[in-house]
């Protein structure tokens, strides 16, 4: 792995079940949501409504397990939820998935087919490696608030991934800053599939796999690096 990656002994602790497969890939090449891109939202958002059967996403075994950690954390899961529930609850509505650009599509799109959380970092914007860990409270979290620049700083205690520059997503996977997100002018990326107990490892390497063909479909000639669950 060119991107150092590591889980901190205190987030092993609070979530012991937790396991992550990261995807890293090159040369590739970012634009605009296309009908695609739009029809794999779609179609994850059919399979979404197969896998649930009428439940609600929180009603899921993963969902539910998620929305304990959130709470061992301190966090309130029915306000701040997990990236896979909260866009989950999107694919349901009758506004749908939003379509914000080819990567970002792909894998938003397997997040909902699969209900486990999955986020894209630009690794051309990372500084150093990245790192999952419980806030102090003083790191910064560098957002948009009207229109401008705001830095906030995480609770301490929050499980939060980190670069050297600060935070880059509060709340475990709830809400990414905007200075690593992939944009059409991403040409390096690093997606990161998060799971907890109960999901079997393999549901999380298939998803990983499942991603990986989409960014090769979507980005012919790709350099993608498929990293074993940690």
């Amino acid at each position: 792995m060119n991107l150092p990656l590591t889980v901190s002994d205190e987030v092993r602790a609070l979530a012991p079940g937790f396991t992550h497969v990261a995807v890293e890939a090159y040369g590739l090449v970012n634009r605009p949501s296309t009908d695609g891109t739009s029809e794999l939202l779609d179609d994850a958002a059919r399979r979404l409504a197969v896998r649930l059967d009428g439940r609600a996403p929180h009603e899921d075994r993963h969902m539910a397990a998620w929305r304990e950690v959130y709470t061992a954390f301190g966090s309130k899961p029915s306000r701040t939820r997990n990236s896979a529930e909260a866009l989950a609850k999107r694919a349901l509505s009758a506004a749908g998935l939003p379509r914000i650009n080819v990567l970002v599509d792909i894998y938003n799109a397997i997040s909902v087919a699969h209900l486990i959380p999955v986020g894209g970092e630009d690794l051309d914007r990372v500084q150093g490696g990245m790192r999952l860990v419980r806030a102090t409270g003083d790191e910064d979290f560098v957002t948009v608030a009207a229109g401008e620049e705001a830095v906030e700083h995480p609770d301490a205690g929050e499980v939060v991934w980190c670069d050297e520059a600060g935070v880059t997503c509060r709340r475990w996977n709830w809400r990414q800053g905007p200075r690593t997100r992939l944009t059409e002018e991403s040409t390096s990326a690093v997606f990161l599939l998060e799971s907890l107990a109960p999901m079997p490892v393999a549901d999380v390497e298939a998803a990983g796999a499942e991603l990986a063909e989409l960014i090769e479909k979507f980005s012919p000639g790709a350099r993608i690096e498929i990293h074993a669950p940690a």
